[in-house]
């Protein structure tokens, strides 16, 4: 396929450009084509930040999808959705998505090629089927694409910012005010390379809109609504706001308990990981472009901590 650039274009890098004229891949996947030769500029290899400028004669050669070396695995999985285009499963916490170092296996990646043994190769990357994913801690609903057409429909979704995605999280500290919207850059921070700031040297745009539902002694239940999907976005954000999600230990406090109401200085309830549930996802279906939503329960642990706090309230 050859694409070629307008004067408009001029200036942006090559894999941002490519991000916007080939929505249904992703942008490390296009950085990947380019680094491997299979995306030329003029004829010849390029780098993914060379500079756009108009005349160029870009082409891109999609390969098709490599064996992934994954073994299937029969990890159970709560399904709350399924046909022959898309899976949707109610993710627990714990469960990593994709095997990455140190999580070779055991991942829900290894689960669904157990469950779909089709699904191998979908998407061209050891991650078959993966549109989106949630931290190892985080539980919810989370939609797998089963074929190539609906992955690549289901991407766009989300690279258009069409896609309702809306979590439930146990903050420390009551907001104020209790409903507002966070827009920050998100990116790596200078000071940790393995956590994302707010407030970062360079970044991508990021929208959090947030809601206080329910307010204890020292912390509070709210919903979040995100309109980008930056890793660790509600983590980031609420901790940016001076409001970490209970148990975050990578952005919040190192300690997990919060103070219950109750005479002297209450007791400490302790949070078992940090509570962030994605609880509603909402799309066109890949095929029939039917607008469909899933709501994954609120998983035992959390309800067992905001039964503890409202009781203990």
């Amino acid at each position: 396929m050859n694409i070629a650039p307008t004067p408009s274009d001029a200036g942006k890098r090559l894999d941002v450009w490519l991000d916007e004229q080939l929505p249904e891949l992703s942008r490390s996947r296009i950085q990947a084509l380019i680094r491997e030769g299979h995306i030329t500029v003029d004829g010849t290899g390029t780098t993914p930040h060379r500079k756009i400028r108009s005349g160029m004669a870009v082409s891109v050669e999609i390969p098709p999808p490599v064996n992934v070396d994954l073994v299937p695995e029969p990890i159970p999985l709560d399904i709350l959705h399924e046909d022959r285009d898309t899976i949707v499963i109610n993710k627990p916490a714990g469960l990593v998505v994709h095997p990455a170092a140190g999580h070779a296996s055991g991942t829900l990646v290894n689960a669904l090629l157990h469950h779909c043994p089709d699904i191998e190769g979908i998407g061209g990357e050891k991650r078959p089927g993966i549109v989106h994913r949630l931290d190892k801690d985080t539980s919810g609903v989370m939609i797998v694409a089963k074929n190539d057409a609906a992955m690549a429909a289901i991407m766009t979704q989300f690279k258009a910012g069409e896609v309702y995605k809306e979590y439930l999280a146990l903050v420390r500290g009551i907001p104020a005010p209790a409903a507002n919207t966070i827009e920050t850059l998100i990116g790596r921070s200078k000071h940790d390379r393995k956590k994302m700031s707010a407030r970062p040297p360079t970044g991508r745009n990021a929208v959090t809109h947030y809601e206080t539902l329910e307010t204890f002694t020292d912390c509070a239940l709210v919903k979040a609504v995100i309109e980008t999907g930056r890793t660790h976005q509600i983590r980031v954000h609420m901790a940016h706001i001076g409001h970490p999600v209970l148990g975050d230990r990578q952005y919040g406090r190192k300690e997990s308990g919060v103070r219950s109401r109750g005479s002297g200085e209450g007791r400490t309830i302790i949070a078992p990981r940090q509570m962030l549930h994605a609880h509603v996802l909402g799309l066109k279906h890949p095929t029939t472009g039917e607008r469909i939503e899933f709501t994954a329960p609120v998983p035992e642990d959390m309800q067992s901590l905001l039964d503890t706090l409202r009781s203990a309230s």
